[in-house]
């Protein structure tokens, strides 16, 4: 019995045609296997590259905004349509004895703002009120102050836009005369 145990090497015997089944089937699973490994890395590798490159265009955008004002976008001041009709507006400071105040005051608003345009017309006498006693609170040495300007008239613009227009607003506001005259 022992010799009827004993596997033939050699001539192939019924341990050897196992293993030439292994082998191809091994093979071919071995391979399969492979194939997928490579295909899941592959997906891996895809995922993670989408994912960052959203998280990162996401904060990119947040970071990196443009500003889309209209100071910005022309890289140059914008062009506006002045209301020059309030004619001269003449009072006196508060000084004492006071001077006398004579200004030409113009408005400055959007390009082809025509809802502006009409309620500044509209307006036009509660402007001149209120140009009157804005420059009857100031003193003769602030308004001949020629670095004073530029906050007068940026007072003006907010007084305006604040106080008198409801739903337009002015740009600017540049005296195109401004005498002070003092009585001696």
């Amino acid at each position: 019995m022992a010799d009827d145990d004993e596997i033939n090497l050699e001539e192939g015997g019924a341990g050897s045609a196992p293993e030439k089944k292994r082998g191809i089937g091994g093979l071919l699973s071995g391979l399969l296997k492979w194939i997928i490994i490579g295909l899941a890395a592959i997906i891996v590798i895809v995922v993670v590259v989408v994912v960052t490159v959203k998280i990162t265009s996401k904060n990119s955008t947040q970071v990196t905004a443009i500003p889309t004002s209209e100071e910005y976008v022309s890289g140059q001041r914008e062009i506006y349509d002045w209301y020059t009709s309030l004619g001269i507006i003449q009072t006196t400071t508060c000084d004492d004895p006071p001077a006398t105040v004579r200004v030409d005051v113009a408005l400055a608003y959007k390009k082809d703002d025509k809802a502006t345009s009409t309620e500044i017309t509209q307006r036009t006498v509660e402007l001149k009120a209120f140009l009157r006693r804005y420059f009857s609170g100031k003193t003769a040495a602030e308004l001949r102050n020629t670095n004073n300007e530029d906050a007068l008239e940026n007072e003006i613009k907010n007084g305006i836009n604040d106080k008198i227009l409801s739903s337009s607003r002015i740009r600017d506001v540049v005296f195109q005369q401004k005498d002070v005259i003092e009585q001696n």
